[in-house]
Protein backbone atom coordinates (compact mmCIF):
# COMPACT_ATOMS: atom_id res chain seq x y z
CA UNK A 1 0.00 0.00 0.00
CA UNK A 2 1.00 3.54 -1.02
CA UNK A 3 -0.82 6.39 -0.54
CA UNK A 4 -3.99 4.89 0.73
CA UNK A 5 -5.32 6.40 3.25
CA UNK A 6 -3.58 6.25 6.52
CA UNK A 7 -0.44 4.51 4.54
CA UNK A 8 1.07 7.28 3.48
CA UNK A 9 4.65 5.53 3.16
CA UNK A 10 5.19 2.38 1.38
CA UNK A 11 3.74 -0.58 3.15
CA UNK A 12 4.04 -4.21 2.95
CA UNK A 13 2.08 -6.63 5.13
CA UNK A 14 2.34 -10.08 4.90
CA UNK A 15 -0.41 -12.75 5.65
CA UNK A 16 0.07 -16.51 6.57
CA UNK A 17 -1.65 -19.47 6.09
CA UNK A 18 -5.32 -19.15 8.09
CA UNK A 19 -6.92 -16.70 9.47
CA UNK A 20 -5.19 -13.11 10.15
CA UNK A 21 -7.23 -11.07 12.91
CA UNK A 22 -5.78 -7.58 12.41
CA UNK A 23 -5.91 -6.08 15.75
CA UNK A 24 -5.48 -2.49 17.70
CA UNK A 25 -6.92 0.55 19.51
CA UNK A 26 -9.62 2.84 17.78
CA UNK A 27 -8.02 5.00 15.53
CA UNK A 28 -4.71 3.07 14.73
CA UNK A 29 -5.94 2.08 11.24
CA UNK A 30 -6.69 -1.65 11.24
CA UNK A 31 -9.46 -1.26 9.14
CA UNK A 32 -7.95 0.79 6.02
CA UNK A 33 -5.74 -2.37 5.68
CA UNK A 34 -9.48 -4.43 5.17
CA UNK A 35 -10.41 -1.64 2.88
CA UNK A 36 -7.24 -1.66 0.81
CA UNK A 37 -7.95 -5.22 0.35
CA UNK A 38 -11.42 -4.63 -1.01
CA UNK A 39 -10.35 -1.58 -2.92
CA UNK A 40 -7.37 -2.99 -4.99
CA UNK A 41 -10.37 -6.16 -6.00
CA UNK A 42 -12.94 -4.36 -7.16
CA UNK A 43 -14.92 -2.56 -4.70
CA UNK A 44 -16.76 0.83 -6.11
CA UNK A 45 -18.80 1.96 -3.17
CA UNK A 46 -17.15 4.99 -1.22
CA UNK A 47 -19.18 4.24 1.63
CA UNK A 48 -18.47 0.77 1.75
CA UNK A 49 -14.99 2.05 2.14
CA UNK A 50 -16.18 4.20 5.01
CA UNK A 51 -15.67 7.60 2.87
CA UNK A 52 -17.78 10.27 1.12
CA UNK A 53 -16.12 10.17 -2.25
CA UNK A 54 -13.73 7.68 -3.74
CA UNK A 55 -11.18 10.17 -4.20
CA UNK A 56 -10.94 10.21 -0.23
CA UNK A 57 -8.92 7.00 -0.17
CA UNK A 58 -5.98 8.95 -1.42
CA UNK A 59 -3.66 9.88 1.39
CA UNK A 60 -5.22 13.60 2.44
CA UNK A 61 -1.95 14.68 4.19
CA UNK A 62 -1.65 16.31 8.08
CA UNK A 63 0.01 19.60 9.67
CA UNK A 64 3.43 17.77 9.28
CA UNK A 65 3.26 15.70 5.51
CA UNK A 66 1.38 16.80 2.11
CA UNK A 67 -1.44 15.12 0.59
CA UNK A 68 0.03 12.38 -1.46
CA UNK A 69 -1.43 12.89 -5.76
CA UNK A 70 -2.08 8.81 -6.04
CA UNK A 71 -2.92 5.77 -4.21
CA UNK A 72 -2.14 2.38 -5.20
CA UNK A 73 -2.58 -1.04 -3.59
CA UNK A 74 -1.52 -4.52 -4.84
CA UNK A 75 -2.26 -8.07 -3.48
CA UNK A 76 -0.06 -10.56 -4.30
CA UNK A 77 -0.84 -14.31 -3.88
CA UNK A 78 0.54 -17.51 -3.73
CA UNK A 79 -1.61 -19.29 -6.44
CA UNK A 80 0.57 -22.64 -6.23
CA UNK A 81 -2.84 -24.46 -5.67
CA UNK A 82 -4.13 -22.80 -8.93
CA UNK A 83 -7.55 -21.59 -6.94
CA UNK A 84 -7.05 -18.70 -9.13
CA UNK A 85 -7.89 -19.98 -12.89
CA UNK A 86 -4.68 -18.26 -14.24
CA UNK A 87 -1.32 -20.19 -15.45
CA UNK A 88 0.67 -18.64 -12.55
CA UNK A 89 1.98 -19.46 -9.57
CA UNK A 90 2.14 -15.94 -8.45
CA UNK A 91 -0.65 -13.55 -9.19
CA UNK A 92 -0.77 -9.58 -8.24
CA UNK A 93 -3.50 -7.86 -8.99
CA UNK A 94 -3.08 -3.44 -7.83
CA UNK A 95 -5.68 -0.73 -8.49
CA UNK A 96 -4.22 3.12 -9.01
CA UNK A 97 -6.02 5.79 -8.74
CA UNK A 98 -4.38 9.78 -8.93
CA UNK A 99 -6.03 12.83 -7.31
CA UNK A 100 -5.75 14.57 -11.01
CA UNK A 101 -9.43 12.78 -12.08
CA UNK A 102 -8.00 10.30 -13.95
CA UNK A 103 -9.52 6.65 -14.47
CA UNK A 104 -9.23 3.85 -12.37
CA UNK A 105 -6.00 1.28 -13.61
CA UNK A 106 -6.16 -1.72 -12.76
CA UNK A 107 -3.54 -4.49 -13.52
CA UNK A 108 -3.07 -8.35 -13.47
CA UNK A 109 0.64 -9.61 -12.91
CA UNK A 110 1.61 -5.89 -13.82
CA UNK A 111 -0.43 -5.94 -17.07
CA UNK A 112 -3.30 -3.21 -17.42
CA UNK A 113 -6.85 -4.71 -17.60
CA UNK A 114 -10.05 -3.82 -17.13
CA UNK A 115 -12.63 -4.02 -13.61
CA UNK A 116 -14.45 -6.85 -15.03
CA UNK A 117 -11.11 -8.79 -15.68
CA UNK A 118 -10.48 -8.66 -12.00
CA UNK A 119 -13.28 -9.36 -11.00
CA UNK A 120 -14.14 -12.68 -12.73
CA UNK A 121 -10.54 -13.65 -12.13
CA UNK A 122 -12.04 -13.89 -8.41
CA UNK A 123 -15.62 -15.32 -8.96
CA UNK A 124 -16.04 -18.33 -6.28
CA UNK A 125 -12.32 -18.08 -4.52
CA UNK A 126 -14.38 -16.21 -2.21
CA UNK A 127 -11.68 -13.52 -2.16
CA UNK A 128 -13.88 -11.02 -4.72
CA UNK A 129 -14.85 -7.46 -4.02
CA UNK A 130 -17.87 -9.00 -2.18
CA UNK A 131 -16.06 -12.43 -0.65
CA UNK A 132 -16.05 -13.27 2.65
CA UNK A 133 -12.63 -13.38 2.84
CA UNK A 134 -12.48 -10.29 5.47
CA UNK A 135 -14.58 -10.73 8.39
CA UNK A 136 -15.02 -7.15 9.75
CA UNK A 137 -17.59 -6.57 12.96
CA UNK A 138 -20.21 -5.39 10.85
CA UNK A 139 -20.39 -8.74 8.38
CA UNK A 140 -20.20 -10.88 11.11
CA UNK A 141 -23.49 -8.85 12.34
CA UNK A 142 -25.24 -9.26 8.84
CA UNK A 143 -24.60 -12.79 8.52
CA UNK A 144 -25.95 -13.74 12.36
CA UNK A 145 -28.88 -11.53 11.31
CA UNK A 146 -29.51 -11.38 7.72
CA UNK A 147 -32.51 -13.36 5.52
CA UNK A 148 -32.01 -16.58 4.21
CA UNK A 149 -31.89 -15.23 0.56
CA UNK A 150 -28.96 -12.91 1.65
CA UNK A 151 -27.00 -15.94 3.53
CA UNK A 152 -27.86 -17.93 0.81
CA UNK A 153 -25.55 -15.73 -1.90
CA UNK A 154 -22.68 -15.96 0.45
CA UNK A 155 -23.29 -19.65 0.78
CA UNK A 156 -23.06 -19.95 -3.07
CA UNK A 157 -20.06 -17.98 -3.21
CA UNK A 158 -18.21 -20.13 -1.07
CA UNK A 159 -19.87 -23.35 -2.86
CA UNK A 160 -18.37 -22.02 -6.45
CA UNK A 161 -21.45 -21.48 -7.98
CA UNK A 162 -21.44 -17.72 -7.93
CA UNK A 163 -19.62 -17.34 -11.44
CA UNK A 164 -22.29 -19.60 -12.91
CA UNK A 165 -24.79 -17.23 -11.63
CA UNK A 166 -22.81 -14.39 -13.12
CA UNK A 167 -22.40 -15.71 -16.60
CA UNK A 168 -26.38 -16.84 -16.61
CA UNK A 169 -27.17 -13.13 -15.98
CA UNK A 170 -24.58 -12.15 -18.66
CA UNK A 171 -26.27 -14.36 -21.17
CA UNK A 172 -29.60 -13.43 -20.07
CA UNK A 173 -28.79 -9.74 -20.58
CA UNK A 174 -27.16 -10.31 -23.89
CA UNK A 175 -30.30 -11.89 -24.83
CA UNK A 176 -32.57 -9.18 -23.88
CA UNK A 177 -30.19 -6.82 -26.07
CA UNK A 178 -30.37 -9.32 -28.56
CA UNK A 179 -34.29 -9.67 -28.20
CA UNK A 180 -34.41 -5.60 -28.43
CA UNK A 181 -32.43 -5.54 -31.32
CA UNK A 182 -34.78 -7.75 -32.80
CA UNK A 183 -37.27 -5.23 -32.40
CA UNK A 184 -36.00 -2.26 -33.75
CA UNK A 185 -34.89 -4.79 -36.71
CA UNK A 186 -38.70 -5.14 -36.86
CA UNK A 187 -39.72 -1.63 -37.03
CA UNK A 188 -37.16 -0.71 -39.70
CA UNK A 189 -38.33 -3.76 -42.02
CA UNK A 190 -42.09 -2.28 -41.43
CA UNK A 191 -41.16 0.90 -42.40
CA UNK A 192 -39.28 -0.67 -45.01
CA UNK A 193 -41.89 -2.46 -46.60
CA UNK A 194 -43.95 0.30 -46.25
CA UNK A 195 -41.38 2.64 -47.75
CA UNK A 196 -41.05 -0.09 -51.00
CA UNK A 197 -44.95 -0.62 -50.87
CA UNK A 198 -44.83 3.05 -51.91
CA UNK A 199 -41.98 3.08 -54.69
CA UNK A 200 -43.53 0.36 -55.93
CA UNK A 201 -46.84 2.16 -56.54
CA UNK A 202 -44.62 5.05 -57.49
CA UNK A 203 -43.30 2.94 -60.33
CA UNK A 204 -46.80 1.95 -60.93
CA UNK A 205 -47.73 5.16 -61.88
CA UNK A 206 -44.76 6.01 -63.72
CA UNK A 207 -44.90 3.26 -66.16
CA UNK A 208 -48.48 4.04 -66.81
CA UNK A 209 -47.87 7.57 -67.38
CA UNK A 210 -45.28 6.36 -69.62
CA UNK A 211 -47.42 4.16 -71.83
CA UNK A 212 -49.76 6.72 -72.03
CA UNK A 213 -47.48 9.80 -73.33
CA UNK A 214 -46.12 7.34 -75.70
CA UNK A 215 -49.77 6.35 -77.16
CA UNK A 216 -51.05 10.20 -77.06
CA UNK A 217 -47.48 10.60 -79.21
CA UNK A 218 -48.61 8.31 -81.58
CA UNK A 219 -52.27 9.77 -81.62
CA UNK A 220 -50.92 13.02 -82.06
CA UNK A 221 -48.16 11.82 -85.12
CA UNK A 222 -51.69 10.65 -86.46
CA UNK A 223 -53.50 13.67 -86.35
CA UNK A 224 -50.84 16.12 -87.98
CA UNK A 225 -50.54 13.06 -90.87
CA UNK A 226 -54.53 12.88 -91.08
CA UNK A 227 -54.64 16.75 -91.46
CA UNK A 228 -51.44 17.12 -93.92
CA UNK A 229 -53.07 14.32 -95.97
CA UNK A 230 -56.66 16.23 -95.65
CA UNK A 231 -54.83 19.33 -96.57
CA UNK A 232 -53.08 17.68 -99.81
CA UNK A 233 -56.62 16.28 -101.21
CA UNK A 234 -57.96 19.41 -101.44
CA UNK A 235 -55.05 21.07 -103.29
Amino acid sequence: MVGFKSFADKTRVEFEPGITAVVGPNGCGKSNIADSVRWALGEMSAKSLRSQHMMDVIFNGTARRPAQGMSEVSLTFDNTSHQIPIDYTEVTVARRLFRSGENHEYFINKTQCRLKDVRDLFLDTGSGNDGYYVMAQGKIEFILSAKPEERRELFEEAAGVSKYKVRREEALLKLAKVEQDMLRLNDSLAIYKQQMDGLEAAVRKAKQHQKLQEELKKLDIASHLAGYQKAAGGL
